[in-house]
């Protein structure tokens, strides 16, 4: 459920990254393709799986979602973190211009509070494209900040039918079960969210909290 960041300052976060990890300056290098990128992702080069990922970013789409989930389990931590980010990237694109700008329009009534707005520009994004996953997630999202969890739940559950590995949407259904006293099945969740994405620190604290509270109420035959 968590929301995206944005789509400049990520770029400009994986490019900081990328020079970071170079041994100096980078020459002057053309964006790359699609295909490029992927081939990227698998180079034994920390740089270059960079570059990968800033492609991926840049025109990637929800097919290249396995590709990035492989990279959450990258050996350099930085790169871990900016896979994570371009999924968020990549997830909310709707692959519609015009749905991506009623959409934009919910993230940002969103950010303002404007709760019940929000929740019907992305009941609009629904109905527009009820395919996009990450619509149903924003609006999650909203319903849980609202403290409506029912629907919250429901609209995780359409987001999990049309991407699995959505990790924040995992995460929130362990909110959410957490939140209404279903301890067994916030835990499971949260091991199905760290199962794809293990850089969840949130996650693993709240994982293991529940895991020693059940320990701990098993013991005493509650």
């Amino acid at each position: 459920m968590p929301t995206r960041p944005s789509l400049a300052l990520v770029l400009a976060l994986v490019l900081a990254f990328v020079l970071a990890l170079a041994a100096g300056p980078l020459p002057a290098q053309q964006p790359l393709t699609r295909e490029a990128a992927l081939a990227a992702l698998k180079s034994a080069d920390a740089v270059e799986r960079g570059r990968g990922i800033v492609g991926l970013a840049r025109v990637g789409g929800m097919a290249d979602t396995p590709a990035l989930v492989e990279r959450l389990r990258d050996p350099n931590e930085d790169l871990r973190g900016l896979a994570e980010q371009a999924l968020w990237i990549v997830w909310s694109r709707s692959g519609d211009p015009k749905v991506d700008k009623v959409f934009e329009q919910g993230v940002d009534e969103m950010g303002a509070g404007k709760l019940a707005e929000s929740i019907a520009t992305f009941t609009r994004v629904i109905e527009l494209k009820p395919d996009f996953a990450e619509g149903w997630n924003k609006r999650a999202t909203v319903y849980f900040v609202a403290g409506d969890f029912d629907n919250s739940l429901k609209d995780c559950t359409e987001v999990l039918k049309r991407n699995p590995v959505h990790f924040g949407a995992l995460a929130g259904c362990g909110q959410i079960y957490a939140q209404t006293g279903e301890y067994e099945k916030a835990l499971d969740y949260f091991k199905r969210a760290l199962a794809v994405n293990p850089n969840l620190e949130g996650v693993e604290f709240n994982a293991r909290l529940l895991e020693r509270f059940l320990a701990e109420r098993k013991k005493k035959g509650v």
